[in-house]
């Protein structure tokens, strides 16, 4: 009974376009109203205190900050010109330059819709120029994105970890291996569809080996801002707080050395850093408000204790999550999706013995899916408003493939989980 009352305020307030911030807060009164004899909603100061000021949130500003200034300093646009000119041979060439860039700027910005309003902005009037099937365009774009969520550093693996005390270094590292095979994928579902659809492909855009080497030297700004950050975490030098300052300043030094700095600059960069990072503040403390009233009227041990007598096995207790969270992503927003459901469900399935590493990388794995699946798909908008033109429906059928091979990701991640700890279990 709780969680269908629940569920049905929930949709109720998300259907009336209420924010979902607001939407979070009135549910955890509502909950504690009809559930609880005691008055749960006094404590929502001292939530919203204890919430707001863990450190360890305070490398989601920053991460935000360094994705803002590689942007506004032009990095993005240099590094997608640059793989273009080393990819652009192979058959749907811009668009593996999509995909490769996307991983690249994913692996400095923590931010999936960054990752894709920065590659639509760039990439869209090349597609035109070089008369690309635009809607497998945009959708290559829109799945290019999902990587900011999974290549660390990722601000989403850092809302897993604050939401199931997880260890934040620990997921970093084990979104590496999987981020780097979904990327792979990515791209080798665009060569078969070029090569069965050559037309889909558009017109090669030729380099010269000359232009090619001249080009490395703009890839280099991302790949050590990468080794800076991830680097500092693996080595134990810095915490992935600290590691963002200096991924920080470190990107604020490129940025001058580009001469982008002055002050419409950093206008810019502070704007966007707080519209998003207060966006998500807000979110994290209203589901903090709200797991705190369903921990209180006892929702998670009732699901555990209905989980038990359902008699399945933790393989098939895994399969109805799993089915869950693809349902839920067609029509939630994916953070709110998060915030949600996991401190519900991650004491479920770590109770039933799943590593909560390997579990976040999965989620983050089902939430990348809800990125680029209608009707709430948010990188579909995101790539559709950058477009501004056609519909919204051609970007759609653009990502099917895609979601095909997040799908093909999934079933490797549940069989080869090792390839998730690899390389987290060397980190604390």
């Amino acid at each position: 009974m709780i969680v269908t009352i629940t569920l049905a305020i929930l949709l109720s307030l998300l259907l009336l376009s209420i924010p979902v911030a607001a939407a979070l807060i009135v549910l955890g009164f509502s909950i504690g109203e009809i559930f609880s004899d005691f008055p749960l909603y006094r404590a929502i100061g001292e939530i919203s205190w204890s919430a707001s000021t863990d450190f360890i949130l305070l490398a989601i500003p920053l991460f935000v900050l360094l994705g803002e200034i590689l942007l506004r300093a032009g990095i993005a646009k240099k590094t997608y010109t640059a793989l273009d000119r080393w990819l652009s041979w192979m058959p749907g060439g811009l668009m593996h330059a999509n995909i490769a860039t996307s991983a690249m700027f994913a692996a400095t910005s923590g931010s999936s819709v960054a990752t894709a309003a920065t590659i639509t902005t760039v990439a869209l009037p090349e597609a035109r120029r070089y008369r690309y099937k635009e809607s497998l365009f945009a959708g290559s774009i829109a799945a290019g994105g999902t990587l900011g969520i999974l290549i660390p550093p990722s601000i989403n693996l850092i809302v897993y970890g604050f939401l199931t005390n997880t260890s934040i270094p620990q997921l970093f590292m084990a979104g590496i291996v999987p981020g780097i095979i979904l990327t792979i994928l990515f791209m080798a579902c665009i060569l078969v569809i070029c090569l069965i659809k050559p037309e889909f492909g558009g017109r090669k855009s030729d380099a010269t080996l000359e232009e090619r080497l001249k080009s490395l030297i703009d890839l280099i700004p991302v790949i050590l801002i990468f080794i800076v950050v991830i680097g500092s975490i693996y080595t134990g030098l810095a915490t992935p707080t600290e590691s963002a300052a200096l991924g920080v300043l470190f990107s604020l030094g490129l940025a001058f050395q580009y001469k982008a700095v002055n002050l419409n600059f950093m206008k810019e960069v502070f704007e966007g850093t707080m519209r998003t990072t207060a966006m998500i503040m807000l979110i994290l403390v209203a589901a903090n408000f709200l797991n705190f009233i369903l921990d209180s009227i006892g929702l998670a041990e009732q699901l555990t204790e209905f989980v038990n007598t359902l008699g399945l096995s933790p393989f098939k207790t895994l399969l109805v999550i799993i089915g869950l969270y693809i349902v839920l992503g067609f029509f939630v927003e994916t953070l709110s999706l998060m915030v949600i459901t996991i401190p519900i469900v991650a004491p479920v399935m770590v109770g039933l013995g799943y590593n909560p590493v390997w579990f976040g990388v999965l989620i983050i794995l089902l939430i990348e899916m809800a990125l680029i699946t209608p009707p709430v798909g948010l990188n579909l908008y995101v790539v559709q408003g950058v477009r501004q033109r056609g519909s919204i429906s051609e970007v759609m059928v653009g990502s099917i493939p895609f979601v095909i091979m997040i799908t093909f990701m999934i079933v490797l991640l549940v069989i080869f989980p090792d390839m998730a700890l690899i390389f987290s279990r060397y980190v604390v």
